[in-house]
């Protein structure tokens, strides 16, 4: 069955009234086939531990058991008279054979119900950013959903395919469907809002933001919401709603925001629910895709077309990179202290240089690799044979830099208060010494494409400093200056390794991805990468245009539309930023 596109013309009479009668197709109908509710308790989560929540599965006659269905996940339970709504479109064929999973929020029981209240797990498990509730339905309740059978026999089998697949709720529970998409889209492809809670409970206020800066995502989105919402000591909802609307259409979203007069309940929500599952559903099975954002920086930077490319996969935790002038990319393999190399043609070596628990890398003026080698706590380098010279010792270093006029400023990080983390300075005469101290975990580390400024991350905040270089190669004028965005899984960024174009723009390898800044300290795009993971960038390759990151134990390139500034050359003068 294909669903094709419709005029939805019965929206226009529905937004206009303020009592927001059902629609017809919440109304039983007979002769149509009704489909089998299914309940149980699911009691054995790992990721919300303790917790209790009944489940309601919706199973349609048409549903025969032997290939899988699509799928519609609904938080706080069975809403919008949906068994009927669907029982009413299937009849129809306005809707692919779908299974609905209609789930309440956990609850921690007292241990003495007389004596004390539960713990409410709601504004936990919905209001909040992050993956934990997608992983909850991905990796726990949805796989326990398909052991169950229906009453005739029938095996539920559930698609796995995010084009296959739906989620809604309302209030907490719609925006806790937006935050399961937009952390696994992979597995959810249209959403069904509802009075959204994006204001500031849990930090859903920040998802406008988010949604402008990030690389769009393939989702589908529908939202309802009246004038006469909440305004209460978290935010004004009505204003939040429209927020999201003018992000998701600033970023290019396929959505349909549906406004009203109406009050913070489900009652405009039951009302165009059906309207809302012929838009979410229009066009399948082709899946929804990703759409053109109007952000100007991720327009200048991003090739169309060109996505993300796997180099390399194999080892536990790489790290790294560094391009070459001749197009050579080389990262570590840090824990089998093995160190690669990716040629301009693409093919991946091992390289002969061997340094325990190899770091940060990076290449200076003479062409030598420079290499943090943490294990030896020292400073290698390396010719194009492989053959190494120590640099210094004494430094348990992670990330480096290589500027064009021989210095070298290196990280060595620290979590001990009575030791704290450093930045060294390693001249082109090889004398060392600490240039400064203090920061919260020091790590990657890079310079302006002018060579005046240093940029150092501090992992364990939410700032990259700058510093002033002086002729003597001391650093003045120390300052948070770039503000990174945290995940909600963390108390920090985990800023990790850097890199600049020639633009002058700051890649940052980030915990939700690569965040790039401008000039001015703020970040305009972040870019995650396919599995989620990156602890260092690098801007090189062939024509000194592709981003590389290393991610787990992954290697990802990807295309860019500007050049790299290599500090190992000569220093160039970016253009101003705007301010």
């Amino acid at each position: 069955m294909k669903v094709l596109p419709l005029l939805f013309l019965s929206l226009a009479s529905v937004c206009a009234q303020t009592d927001y009668p059902p629609p017809p197709e919440a109304t039983p109908r007979d002769g149509v086939p009704k489909g089998e509710l299914i309940k149980f308790d699911f009691d054995r989560s790992r990721i919300f531990p303790g917790t209790t929540r009944a489940v309601t599965v919706y199973v349609p006659r048409q549903y025969d058991g032997t290939k899988p269905a699509c799928l519609y996940v609904n938080q706080d339970g069975l809403q919008w008279k949906a068994d009927v709504v669907f029982d009413n479109m299937l009849a129809k064929g306005e809707l692919p054979v779908l299974i609905g999973v209609f789930v309440m929020h956990g609850r921690v029981k007292a241990l003495d119900e007389k004596a004390a209240l539960d713990r409410f797990n709601r504004s936990l498990e919905y209001d909040g950013l992050g993956p934990d509730y997608a992983r909850f339905l991905i990796e726990e309740l949805l796989p326990e959903v398909e052991k169950k059978t229906t009453s005739d026999g029938r095996k539920i089998i559930l698609s796995k395919a995010a084009a296959d697949r739906a989620i809604g709720g309302s209030s907490s529970g719609a925006i806790c469907a937006f935050t399961a998409a937009w952390e696994r889209p992979d597995s959810f492809s249209r959403v069904f809002s509802n009075v959204g809670t994006f204001v500031s409970l849990r930090g859903g206020d920040r998802y406008p933001g988010l949604i402008r800066k990030y690389e769009p995502k393939a989702l589908r989105v529908f939202q309802v919401d009246g004038s006469n919402d909440n305004n209460i000591y978290g935010g004004d909802w009505w204003m939040a709603n429209q927020m999201m609307d003018r992000a998701l259409t600033f970023s290019g979203y396929d959505h349909w925001s549906i406004w009203g007069d109406g009050g913070h309940n489900g009652k405009h929500g039951t009302a165009v629910f059906p309207d809302a599952m012929r838009f979410l559903w229009t066009g399948w099975p082709t899946p929804v895709k990703a759409g053109a954002s109007q952000n100007r920086m991720l327009n200048e930077i991003l090739v169309p077309g060109e996505d993300w490319v796997q180099v390399w996969e194999g080892g536990k935790f790489t790290e790294g990179p560094a391009s070459s002038a001749n197009g050579e990319v080389f990262f570590n393999d840090i824990p089998n202290s093995k160190t690669y190399k990716i040629a301009a043609d693409g093919k991946v070596s091992e390289f002969v240089g061997d340094s325990k628990r190899a770091n940060g890398m990076a290449f200076g003026p003479d062409g030598r690799l420079f290499v943090a080698a943490t294990g030896d706590e020292k400073i290698l380098s390396y010719d194009a044979e492989g053959r190494a010279t120590e640099v210094a010792s004494g430094i348990k270093a992670n990330d480096l830099v290589a500027l064009h006029n021989g210095n070298l400023y290196i990280t060595e990080p620290s979590s001990d208060p009575k030791a704290p983390s450093k930045i060294w300075l390693i001249k082109a005469d090889g004398s060392k010494r600490v240039v400064d101290t203090g920061l919260k975990f020091t790590n990657g580390i890079t310079a302006s494409p002018d060579q005046t400024l240093l940029y150092v991350a501090e992992s364990r905040s939410h700032w990259v400093w700058s510093y002033q270089i002086q002729p003597d190669g001391s650093l003045r004028h120390k300052q948070r200056y770039f503000w990174l965005h945290e995940a909600d899984t963390a108390d920090d960024s985990g800023a990790d390794g850097m890199d600049v174009d020639a633009d002058g723009r700051l890649y940052v390898a980030t915990r939700i991805g690569v965040q790039v800044c401008d000039q001015a300290g703020r970040v305009n795009v972040i870019l995650p990468t396919p599995n989620g993971k990156v602890s260092n960038v690098a801007i090189g390759g062939p024509n000194q245009n592709t981003l590389f990151v290393t991610a787990g134990d992954k290697v990802f390139q990807r295309k860019l539309k500007v050049r790299a500034a290599q500090s190992y050359q000569a220093p160039i003068k970016p253009k101003a930023p705007g301010l």
